[in-house]
Order: structure tokens, then sequence, then C-alpha cells
């Protein structure tokens, strides 16, 4: 391998370092809540147009959110253990360069978009705001993890615009569970990183809840499991339903094995196991749908 080839080599590394594509977990926590919506909308399966559609935004813009958020950290990540090889940390990529990349893949976004209704696209400039937003709140906001809720969640409300022309309760009752989840999962994240966080005097939830951070996660994922509960009630789900709910509680618990001694591998670890919390929900979803086919086929003869 001649020398050209290995740079060319280096600069495609690092540009798929920069925006994520060998850590999918965080794709992955986007895309869960997004799917969940689309499925409950109209309770059936989604478009498929329309679940391509979401399906490649989420990835797209959760890249160009990744390449924004190293551009404003790249004076901290450095700093941080978990963070210092990033591209921009170690120079390998100028910061020029991942506000080039965020913009293009941020456009390309708004290029599937334009697919759907106006309420949809109008969103869409809501959710691109909520998502400039987060890299910077550390700074001054002591609950980034809310707000990385809120930008994690912003595919529910879309999903139900783009399926009903609406955003109904229903859709504000999912994204606060997501809401609750995120501060539940980012919290264990931000514990990782605490030590550093604090000595660059940064601002996470791990550090406001102190030595409650670990009764303040379960919570968090208490009210998570009751919102979904509560939702599955007012909605009148089924068995199938309430079933990917209680896995969900099921793995909290676990988590909480993961987490009680407050380590770095620990809190890690239960961070990236949140993807298996997300899929126990949506496969609930999935099979409630499933099982409503029948029933709808014979209301229909």
């Amino acid at each position: 391998m001649n020398a050209n080839v290995r740079t060319i080599a280096a600069r495609i590394d690092a540009y798929e370092r920069l925006v994520r594509l060998d850590r999918p977990i965080g794709m992955l926590l986007l895309l869960w809540p997004t799917l969940w919506a689309l499925w409950l909308a109209r309770r059936g399966i989604p478009p498929l147009a329309v679940l391509w559609i979401f399906m490649l935004g989420t990835a797209i813009m959760r890249s160009a959110g990744c390449a924004l958020n190293d551009w404003a950290d790249r004076d901290f990540d450095a700093h941080v253990k978990r963070t210092r090889d990033r591209p921009l940390a170690a120079g390998q990529i100028q910061p020029w360069e991942a506000l080039v990349v965020a913009a293009v893949l941020a456009a390309c976004a708004f290029g599937l978009i334009l697919r759907l209704n106006a309420l949809t696209i109008w969103l869409s400039f809501a959710g691109l705001a909520v998502a400039v937003v987060y890299p910077f709140l550390k700074r001054f906001f002591w609950m980034p993890q809310a707000w990385l809720g809120i930008a994690f969640g912003f595919g529910i409300p879309m999903g139900f615009a783009a399926l009903t022309n609406s955003v109904p309760p229903l859709a504000w009752a999912l994204l606060a569970a997501n809401i609750c989840w995120t501060i539940a999962y980012d919290t264990e994240y931000a514990m990782v990183d605490r030590d550093d966080d604090l000595k660059l005097g940064l601002r996470t939830s791990a550090i406001l809840f102190g030595r409650h951070d670990v009764a303040a996660v379960m919570a968090c994922y208490g009210l998570f499991v009751a919102i979904l509960a509560g939702i599955g009630v007012w909605q009148h789900y089924g068995a199938f339903y309430y079933a990917g709910v209680m896995a969900a509680a099921a793995i909290a618990l676990y988590h909480f094995q993961l987490i009680r001694g407050r380590t770095r591998e620990g809190c890690f670890r239960a961070f990236r196991h949140n993807n298996w919390m997300g899929l126990a929900v949506f496969a609930g979803i999935f099979a409630d749908t499933l099982a409503l086919a029948p029933l709808a086929a014979g209301f229909t003869r």
C-alpha cells in the first residue's frame, strides 16, 4: 500500500469515526422511538416509503449531530479519557470540515423530508433547532440529558405528523416517556465521564444527582415504564404491548446491577445495553400490531 492510499484510507477512517459509523448504538437509540411512533400512529404497519424515509433520515441526522457535537466539544474532548482519540480532538480533521459534514448531512436529511406533508416539514425545522442547541447545553444547563431526550425523540411527533397530519396527545405522551428513558441512559453515559467533566467545569445530570445518581437513573426508568404502561391502558393496547413494557422493566433491573458500583465499565455497559430496552418495547408494539391484523380482517368481511 503506497503513501497516497494510506493517506486516503486514514481520511476515510477519520470521517467514519467523526459521524460514528463505527459506533451504531446512538443511531439505534434514536431509531427505536421513531419506530414506536410509526407503528402506533395508525396502530399498524406504516407505508414502506415513509418507513424508509424515517429510517434513512434518522441515520443521516444522527451522523450530522455527531459531527456538530464534536465541533462544539473540540476544546473539551482532548481532556476526557473516553473522547481524546476522536478525530477533531486528535487533530485528524479540521473544525471547518466537521461543520461542512454536518451541514451536508442535514441538507440530505431535509431532502428526504420534502417528500412528506407540510406539517412534517415544519416540524423538521424545530427538530433541527433542538439538535443544534444540544451540544452547547452542558456549559450552562444542569440537565442536558432532558434536552437530548427531546432531540432523540423528535421523530415521534414527526412520525405522527407524517402519517396522520397531526400531533395528537398520544405523541406527546410517548415523547415524555422517551425523555425519561433518555435521562436514564444518558446519565449512565455521563457517569463514565463524571470525573473529567468535573475538572472541565461542565454540567451533566450525573454531576447534578451526585451520590443519588443510581437512584435517579432507576427513578427515570420507573417513570419510563409507568408512562408506557399508562399509554397502554389509555389506548387499550393488548397483551403483547404489555409484555414488551415488562421486558423493558426487567432490563432496567439488570442495569441496576451494572451501575450500582458506579464503575466506568459497568455504567458504559448499561448505556450500550439500552438498545435491547428499545427493541423490547418495539417488539411488543410490533407483536400487538400483528395480533390486531386478523381481528381487523374479520371485521371487514
